[in-house]
C-alpha cells in the first residue's frame, strides 16, 4: 500500500525548507557507514544469500525446498512474524534443526534444539545510529560476557571458522568492526573520531543546530530535486506519480473479503511492550494487564461486546481472544489490538499475528501487518 499523496505536501508547498518541515524521514541516513564493513561477517560474499524475513519461517514448512536447518538470533519469529500458524508449523516440523541465539526463553526459543546463550548491552561492544537524533553512540562492555553467552558477531565468527569459511571479514574482532564502520572522511563525519566516540559514549553529527537537510535541494534522486514524477518507479513497472494504493484487504479492493471479515485490524506497539522485547519482564506484564480488543460502539452493540467481555477476533489465517475495550478512541470499522505479547503469556497462546497478512508490499518488499481485514465476536 502506497499513500504518496499526503508524503508529497511537504514539497508541494516547500515546507520541506524548515526544521521538521517534511513528512517522512530517519535521520539514520545521515551517518555515512562503510556499509560493506559495517555488517561484519554477513556482508562476505559467502553469506549473501537473503529472505524476506517476514516469510522465511513460513518458508520451513511450506516451500517445495525442504530447509533443513534455521539459525534464530535477533528476533522472536514465533511470536512477530506474521501468519503465525504457519510459522508455528515451520518451527515445529520434527526434521528441521533450529538453533536459536537468545537472552530470554522466548516463544521461538521453546522450539529450539539448541538454545545459545547470547550477551546483552551490558556486555558486548557495539554502535548505534538513531531514527530520530543526530549523533552516532558507542556501546562499551560494563561486564564480561557471563557463563558461555557470546555476541552475533563472535557466534558468526566461530561457526565461519568451522565451516571453512576464510574471507577476511570473519577475522575482524568487534573492535575492527566499530573502527571500521564509518565514512570519517564525509563532511557531516567532520570531528568525530573513535576515540573521542569511546570517552563520550557519542558524538553529534558536524550539521547546524537547526537543521534542514534539503533546505538548498541536494535531494537523493537523479535530478537532486523533490520530484513528483519518478523516472525509477515508472522503470520499475510502478505507478511514478503520487497516488493512493488501497489495501489489499478494504471494502474497495477485495468487496467479497469485506463481507465476511468487515473490521480493519490494526495492532500497534503496547505501551510497555517494543514488538515483543519486554513483554516478558513481569513488571511490564502486569502494567499491560492483558490483551485488549479496542473497538467502537457503532461496532460492539450489534454484535453484543461489552467492555470486559472476551472476544474472538479471527479471519481465514486464524484466530486469538482478547479483552474488549469498548470506546470512541478508535474509528468505527477499525479494531485494535495493542502488541506484542509473547504467545505463551497470552491467556489463549494467540496474538495478534495470528491474523495478520506475509503479503508484501509493493514498494520495498516490507511487511503489511495493517493490511488486514477481520471479524469479532464474542468468545
Amino acid at each position: 500500500m502506497r499513500c504518496g499523496r499526503s508524503r508529497a505536501l511537504p514539497g508541494l508547498i516547500g515546507a520541506w525548507r524548515d526544521p521538521a518541515g517534511g513528512a517522512l524521514l530517519s535521520s539514520s541516513a545521515r551517518i555515512r557507514w562503510m556499509r560493506r564493513r559495517s555488517s561484519g561477517p554477513t556482508s562476505c560474499a559467502a553469506c549473501r544469500a537473503r529472505s524476506t524475513w517476514s516469510r522465511s519461517a513460513t518458508r520451513c514448512a511450506t516451500s517445495t525446498i525442504r530447509r533443513r536447518a534455521i539459525y534464530v538470533y535477533n528476533s522472536n519469529p514465533v511470536a512477530v512474524a506474521p501468519d503465525s500458524a504457519k510459522v508455528k508449523a515451520g518451527f515445529a516440523r520434527e526434521d528441521l534443526f533450529c538453533v536459536v541465539h537468545e537472552i530470554f526463553q522466548t516463544d521461538t526459543a521453546d522450539y529450539a534444539d539448541i538454545l545459545l546463550p547470547a550477551t546483552t548491552q551490558l556486555e558486548q561492544r557495539d554502535i548505534h545510529h538513531s531514527y530520530g537524533h543526530l549523533c552516532i553512540q558507542t556501546n562499551t562492555p560494563a561486564i564480561a560476557p557471563l557463563g558461555e553467552a557470546k555476541p552475533n558477531t563472535e557466534a558468526f565468527r566461530l561457526l565461519a571458522a568451522r565451516m571453512g569459511f576464510d574471507e577476511p571479514c570473519f577475522r575482524d574482532t568487534d573492535e575492527d568492526l566499530v573502527r571500521q564502520a564509518f565514512d570519517l572522511s564525509h563532511a557531516r563525519m567532520q570531528g568525530i573520531d573513535h576515540d573521542t566516540l569511546c570517552r563520550r559514549a557519542g558524538q553529534r553529527l558536524a550539521v547546524p543546530a537547526t537543521y534542514a537537510p534539503f533546505a538548498q535541494g541536494g535531494f537523493p534522486t537523479p535530478s537532486g530535486k523533490c520530484e513528483f514524477h519518478s523516472a525509477k518507479l515508472e522503470a520499475a513497472g510502478l505507478d511514478p506519480l503520487p497516488d493512493f494504493v488501497p489495501p489489499r484487504e478494504s471494502v474497495q479492493s477485495n468487496p467479497a473479503l469485506a463481507a465476511r471479515f468487515p473490521l480493519a485490524f490494526i495492532s500497534p506497539p503496547a505501551r510497555n511492550f517494543l514488538n515483543s522485547s519486554f513483554a516478558n519482564l513481569p513488571a511490564f506484564v502486569a502494567e499491560e494487564g492483558k490483551p485488549w480488543l479496542d473497538v467502537h460502539p457503532h461496532d460492539a452493540a450489534p454484535r453484543g461486546i461489552a467492555t470486559g467481555g472476551l472476544v474472538r477476533i479471527y479471519n481465514d489465517r486464524g484466530s486469538f481472544t482478547a479483552t474488549a475495550r469498548v470506546s470512541e478512541r478508535v474509528r468505527p470499522g477499525v479494531v485494535v489490538t495493542p502488541s506484542i505479547w509473547w504467545k505463551k503469556l497470552a491467556p489463549d497462546g494467540g496474538n495478534a499475528n495470528d491474523v495478520t497478512s506475509q503479503a508484501l508490499t509493493d514498494l520495498g518488499a516490507g511487511a503489511t501487518f495493517y493490511d488486514c481485514l477481520v471479524e469479532i465476536a464474542k468468545a
